[in-house]
């Protein structure tokens, strides 16, 4: 499978960075942010094991490893040239020879459940796939197929209405929750984009999962009700929805309300990092003021709270995730991952 992320590169490649300089709110942070960034990616490429993976709690899943990829990726970065050649093809290959028979991505401690990494997992393969040498893109093309059938034989589990469309810890799960859903429904998205053989019905499924579990007057996403984490979880489903043909919808307008009423309580939340990712990827997309004032504050909060030796430590997941999550979301106005690309236009009016 040829990953749509090349000829996203080649044509959009040079003008991205001329558009993140166009970016009001970037061009005024950017002589902090790319510092910041680089020093992030040095801290990532500095504590990466021999193997691909990385120290701390989850570093030896292939979810820790995917993120570090794709925060590399998201600079611009690639596997084939660069500072960055040996440790993000050490984490493409950590991912690659950690799949098992079932088509599964399972290394290592990986929290609750296997399925958060192996989403994370294929969402990352996904969006590489096209960059690399001849070697791993084979390998990649062998083992995408196998990861995104398991992630559709996991949603398509005997389950009630309310866990319909979505996913949860196990492949056999027959529950479902928000965060887990998150990352599966991005898996599907990339995978689609570039020509994947992943049905309509799939990502309309996980869809309606995620629009049950929106609090329509209030605006915010529960985990698995309408009310639980809401400010973790608003901007994962702002960006899905955004991201799967909602754009400006009033769901998602009502999402991006609710994340201007709450972001600056986020700091010392147990999901900190996960939220201001989320949060960061959302208001990117609906753009306008959203955009403006959470890149602002974010930026205004986080380029400080930097560690010396270039990390962010996250208390729910340590320093590598942490920092991954962090240039995530510092990245956005880079464009470079292609499932994050976004409509020129928006952001136009305020």
């Amino acid at each position: 499978m040829r990953s749509l992320a090349a000829a996203i590169l080649l044509l959009t490649g040079a003008s991205a960075f001329a558009a993140e300089t166009a970016d009001p709110v970037f061009a005024e942070w950017k002589d902090r942010v790319d510092p910041a960034v680089e020093r992030a990616l040095e801290y990532l490429s500095r504590v990466q094991r021999e193997d691909g993976s990385f120290p701390e709690g989850y570093g030896d899943s292939t979810g820790v490893p995917a993120l570090a990829g794709m925060a590399i990726l998201s600079k611009g970065h690639l596997p084939t040239e660069g500072p960055y050649v040996v440790t993000l093809n050490k984490c493409i290959d950590f991912v690659l020879d950690n799949q098992l028979e079932n088509g599964l991505f399972e290394k290592g401690n990986a929290g609750s459940g296997p399925m958060y990494a192996h989403n994370i997992s294929t969402l990352f393969l996904s969006e590489v796939s096209g960059m690399v040498d001849p070697t791993r893109q084979e390998k990649i093309a062998k083992a995408l197929p196998r990861a995104l059938q398991l992630i559709l034989r996991a949603q398509a589990m005997d389950k009630e209405e309310r866990h319909q469309g979505g996913w949860r810890y196990h492949p056999g799960s027959r529950d479902s929750d928000t965060s887990c859903s998150g990352w599966a429904l991005m898996a599907l998205r990339s995978a689609k984009l570039n020509g994947a053989a992943v049905p309509d019905k799939a990502i309309a499924d996980a869809v309606a999962y995620l629009a049950r579990h929106q609090n329509k007057k209030e605006g915010h996403f529960g985990y698995m009700d309408q009310d639980n984490h809401q400010r973790s979880l608003t901007g994962m489903g702002l960006l899905c929805l955004e991201l799967c043909g909602k754009h400006g919808s009033p769901e998602t307008i009502a999402a991006a309300d609710y994340v201007m009423k709450t972001f600056r309580d986020l700091p010392g939340d147990q999901f900190e990092f996960y939220g201001n990712y989320y949060n960061a990827q959302g208001t990117f997309q609906i753009g306008g003021r959203y955009w403006n004032d959470y890149a602002n504050w974010m930026y205004d909060t986080y380029v400080k709270k930097q560690q010396e030796d270039g990390s962010w430590n996250s208390r729910e997941a340590g320093s590598i995730y942490g920092t991954a999550m962090m240039v995530l979301a510092f990245t956005v106005p880079y464009r470079q991952l292609p499932i994050y690309q976004r409509d020129e236009t928006v952001g136009e009016e305020e």
